[in-house]
């Protein structure tokens, strides 16, 4: 075998090779109405991979991300709301699952830390002391002096 042919057989391997990752990554969903299309989308930006963090599962190829989606797709299937939906991924993987903290107890602080921040640096700017103001008469006798000493 030639070495071109053996190139060219080389290089058709490794572009089938990588055309069949991009097929396997590709999702295909069918829903019963655009509605259920949407919240699928919706779902999908809110919930966060567990395993990436800080990405959410519409952007993960993660294996436990395809799998939170489909489980998302088949929950949709069944006519699940997307609250019970929203419930049953934090119930499995936890309140960081969900990009949107609820309020309460331990995120109050992360919620009012901003606004008191804004509050005390208000305060500071008003509490600060006032400039003295400059005497014009004091002011033109040190100008005098000056041009005294020269």
């Amino acid at each position: 075998m030639s070495h071109c042919l053996k190139s060219s057989l080389l290089a058709a391997l490794v572009f089938w090779q990588l055309s069949m990752s991009v097929l396997a990554v590709q999702e295909n969903y069918v829903f019963a109405n655009p509605q259920q299309h949407q919240v699928f989308k919706e779902l999908t930006q809110e919930l966060r991979c567990p395993r990436c963090q800080n990405q959410s599962i519409a952007g993960s190829n993660a294996t436990v991300a395809l799998d939170m989606k489909n489980k998302v797709y088949a929950m949709l299937r069944e006519g699940k709301t997307k609250q019970e939906i929203v419930d049953s991924m934090k119930q499995r993987y936890g309140e960081f699952v969900h990009y949107q903290p609820p309020l309460n107890a331990v995120t109050s602080i992360l919620w009012w830390l901003p606004l008191l921040f804004v509050i005390a640096g208000l305060v500071m700017v008003f509490r600060r002391k006032p400039t003295v103001a400059i005497d014009n008469d004091a002011l033109i006798k040190a100008q005098q002096l000056l041009e005294k000493d020269k």
